[in-house]
Order: C-alpha cells, then structure tokens, then sequence
C-alpha cells in the first residue's frame, strides 16, 4: 500500500483555513479544492483528507463504502439527532435502511402524486393571498409544504398541526453545526442561550414524534393499512428491541431525523429554484410555457413527470450549484489508498459536491445556470460521479425520488399560476448547514401572472 500522501496547505495558512471551518464551510472547501484533487489537512493529531475528483469520490462512497462510515458533523450530530438514518451506521444503518426501504420504492411514491400536487396547489393559494401586499418569506412557506407532503407520503398523516417543527429544527441544525466546528467539545450542560434553545427544540421535537406515534399506533390498532415509512419504523423498532424505554428512544430519534431530513434538503433546493428563475427570467419564462403547454389548468398528474422535460432541467442546474447534500463526511475505518495515496485509520474524509459540481476541468463555464447542461446531448460520456447532489454508492439519498417529484411539481405550479419577485439586497448567500439554505430566507412579492 503506497505511503504517499497528498499535498496540504502551508503551516501559515492552516489558522484561516480552521476559521473558514467555523464562518465558511464553502470557502474553506473551495480554498482545499484549489490546492489539488486530493488534499490533506493536518488539524493537530487529527488528518482530514478532501477528494475533489470523481474517480476519488467513487472509491470512497461506492467501492470502498464498507471502509468508510459517516464522518465529521454528521458524528457530532449524533448528540442532537440520536441513532436515525442520517446518523447511524454498519448494521444499525442497514436494519433501519430496509425497514423503510419498501415505503420508498419508485411504485408507491408514484401513488403518491396526488398529494404531492395537493399540497402545491394549496401552497399557490396561500402565496396568492399576498398579492399586491408586501413581501413574503417564501422559503419558509415552501417548507411548510415540504413538511406536509412528508406527513402525507410517508407518515400518513397531517402535520400541519405540529408548526412549531420547522422552527426546532433551525435550532437543531445550528447545534448541530456547532457540535461539528468544535468538534464536540462544547459540554451540553453550559448555561449558553443557544444551549437552551436547542434542548427546547429537542423537547418539542420529542413531544410531536411521541404524538405521531402514538396517533400511528392506535389507527394501526384498528386495522389501517401500515405500508408507511412510520408504520414500518414502529413495527421494527418493537420486533427488535427488547425494552420499551428503548423502543420509545429509537423512535424518536428515527422519526426526528426523518422529519428533518425528508422536507430539508426539499425546501432548500425549491429555495434557490425559486431564487434563480427570479433572476433569470427567460429561464422562467421557458418554465411557464412548458407548464401551460403540458398542464393546461389543471393539476400535476404521476405521468407528467417525465412530460415537464425542461422543469426537470432547471432542478437538475439548481441541485449542481447548489447541491442540497453539499458535502459527505466519512472517517476510515481502516488504512486504505485512494488514487495512490495513502489513507490513514481514523482519518477524516470529505466528498464536497458543492465543489465538484463547480470544478472547471467537470463543467464549462461551471458558475453560470444552464439547464441545457442536462440534456441528453450534453450528458452523454459525463462521469456518473461529477455530479452527486443526492450523494452515491450505498448510502444514496432514500428519498430522491420522493423530492424530484415534489420539486418539479411545484416549480411547474407555482411559474404557471404566479409571478414571484425576489427583494433580496445583495446577492443570496448559501449557508452551508446539513443542508445547503439561503441565508435569511428568500423573501418575494407575489404578483398574478401576465
């Protein structure tokens, strides 16, 4: 196994590149990416190593998976989401994996179209009740469709009622994050303000997912079908663990982290989706006429899925620069060799497609929105591996089929049936949280359609 190891910043550089850690997650990336494909950064005892090319990102999330588990943040994380999907790892992951696995298949979440375009009408409604009045928080509006679309495809029930989540999970993502740049050293029991609003937030999101499940446990009582994402969650944490405190804990934490990462990274791309048509109008434009000619009035249907071509585009474009999982952290397990160099035990790893997406070798012109980048005379001889928004290898995004839907629905929906003008002063600014956001929202006016 070779011992070669892959160039790093100098000594003098490496303070600023541990300040981006904690101010500029894609800055520091991006400065990593700069110095090679592959690069090592030594953080006292502990070695990060960044891979920046597709082949390298393919061993690492596909054909050496095994060797790599989920790595920095998402292992701090842990504190704050518990054992879920997002979080857990070896046997843990898989036995939760193919619990749910079934209640993601192409043909149920096809079934589930409908839904999918009754919550975007009932979001152009709520949009169209502010025409002519001033600006509205349209991401935090797209989120609270995204959460209801969750409810109704996979939790089997209405969580409109539960409005405080999306608020607890802001709160949870900033801890989460901070646990990430301090490596978790931060004890949980300091009398810091961000300190108590998360273990607030961590009550509440306890309190909805008890709710939830009790809910789900008595309909099932009562003869309901139980093909869920939920119903499948109870059903194996009970078969599987032996006490009922356990069986209490593994739910909350699976269901947490369903909740979370089922509307997040949903309601972040429709962010910048909506974002980037609002400053290129011919690209909303071509938008709206696909969606007239397909649509007609009326709503969404499973079939025209693949007949809104250039809608699917657009979100392909968006998710390429600005890719909701935007980066993928793992830490070897054991030695290993990635594109000659070597790799140490206990190493961490990082696979940014925040960067990948935007390397100029990968992508002409890689700054600049082109949907026409996706098609099919384009994509032809392209690395599966250059573009990675919902990650690859074993651990690819469970729910990507579920959020491609949702995303072209209600980009269609809401171009044909709304003209949506941004406010913003300044270019947007993506934070990189665990997910890929807009900073401060994405605030527009709301004006009928010409």
């Amino acid at each position: 196994m070779s011992r070669k190891h892959p160039p790093g910043p100098p000594v003098w550089a490496l303070p600023g590149l541990l300040k981006k850690l904690a101010v500029d997650r894609l800055a520091m990336m991006g400065d990593a990416a700069a110095l090679g494909d592959a690069v090592r950064v030594n953080m006292g005892p502990k070695k990060l190593y960044i891979f920046n090319r597709p082949d390298l990102a393919k061993h690492v999330l596909a054909d050496n998976a095994d060797n790599y588990h989920k790595g920095i943040g998402l292992v701090q994380a842990r504190r704050v989401l518990g054992d879920g999907l997002l979080t857990s790892d070896g046997e843990v992951w898989k036995t939760q994996r193919r619990a749910v696995q079934p209640a993601f298949k192409p043909g149920r979440i096809t079934r589930q179209a409908d839904a999918v375009a009754e919550e975007a009408v009932k979001l152009v409604a709520l949009l169209r009740r502010h025409e002519g009045q001033g600006p509205v928080d349209v991401l935090h509006e797209v989120t609270g469709l995204t959460l209801g679309v969750l409810g109704r495809t996979l939790l089997d029930t209405d969580v409109s009622k539960y409005d405080s989540i999306a608020h607890a999970f802001e709160e949870v993502q900033d801890q989460a994050m901070l646990e990430m740049v301090t490596q978790g050293m931060t004890p949980g029991w300091l009398p810091f303000p961000a300190q108590a609003r998360f273990r607030r937030a961590r009550r509440e999101l306890n309190r909805v997912a008890d709710a939830l499940v009790a809910d789900r446990q008595e309909r099932m009582a009562y003869g309901e079908p139980a093909d869920d994402a939920l119903s499948r969650i109870i059903i194996a944490a009970q078969s599987q663990e032996p006490h009922p405190d356990r069986v209490r804990q593994r739910l909350r934490e699976e269901l947490v982290t369903l909740l979370l990462a089922g509307h997040e990274t949903t309601a972040s791309t429709l962010g910048w989706v909506l974002h980037l048509l609002d400053t290129h109008p011919e690209v909303r434009e071509e938008v709206r006429a696909e969606a007239r000619n397909v649509l007609g009035d009326r709503t969404p249907e499973a079939g025209d899925l693949h007949k809104l071509v250039y809608t699917t585009k657009v979100i392909q474009e968006a998710m390429r620069l600005y890719p909701p999982v935007w980066v993928l952290p793992r830490v070897a397990q054991q030695d290993d060799e990635v594109g000659g160099y070597h790799v140490s035990k206990k190493a961490d790893v990082l696979v940014c497609p925040y960067v990948m997406h935007r390397n100029p070798r990968l992508w002409e012109d890689p700054e600049r929105f082109d949907p026409e980048r996706f098609d099919p005379r384009h994509t032809a001889g392209r690395d599966r591996y250059a573009y990675i928004p919902f990650g690859a290898g074993p651990r690819f995004c469970i729910g990507s089929n579920l959020g491609m839907m949702e995303a072209v629905f209600v980009t269609a929906l809401l171009t044909r049936d709304l003209e949506l003008r941004g406010v913003r002063r300044g270019p947007a600014v993506a934070e990189a949280m665990l997910s890929l956001r807009l900073r401060g929202g994405l605030q527009m006016t709301v004006h009928p359609v010409r």
